[in-house]
């Protein structure tokens, strides 16, 4: 199945990009999503409508990447509460990323994606202090410091 991408999609390519994939890939998960749409000639002529509107977004993308990056790493203190297991510092359960964007709202700073956001592990199971990345754009990396209190 030939497709045309319009958005970024990991492994396959670009907003703009013609592709082939499987029937299946492409009928039961890029179309439904709207992360791609049948090649035809129409559709082709489209293209270069979006490969601009991707590099305007680009452009405007890094400068507001700066500024959530000032944004995120002003803030002094991002603190989590949680539920412990004991005096051990075990946690009930973990902290995911979603609960991490929203300490980051909660302390004041930005709306975050929790798909752009690096926990030490895959999820934080013990109090104290946790480094926690931000990826905000290719080039714009915010790095935090998350203190998980328990209650």
């Amino acid at each position: 199945m030939k497709l045309i991408l319009t958005a970024d999609v990991d492994n396959l390519g670009a907003p703009g990009d013609t592709v082939e994939v499987k029937d299946g890939y492409g009928r039961n998960y890029l179309l439904p999503r709207g992360l791609a749409i049948v090649a035809t000639r129409g559709a082709e002529k489209q293209v270069e409508g979006i490969r601009r509107a991707q590099e305007a977004r680009a452009v405007r993308g890094l400068d507001h990447a700066k500024e959530l990056k000032a944004a995120i790493e002003g803030i002094e203190n991002i603190s989590l509460t949680v539920k412990t297991a004991g005096d051990s510092g075990k946690l009930f359960g973990s902290v995911t990323a979603a609960d991490v964007a929203a300490a980051i709202k909660a302390a004041g700073g930005p709306v975050v994606d929790k798909r752009s956001l690096e926990l030490p592990k895959a999820h934080i199971k013990a109090t104290g202090k946790h480094a926690v990345v931000v990826n905000l754009h290719p080039d714009v990396v915010a790095k935090f410091h998350l203190n998980v209190v328990g209650a």
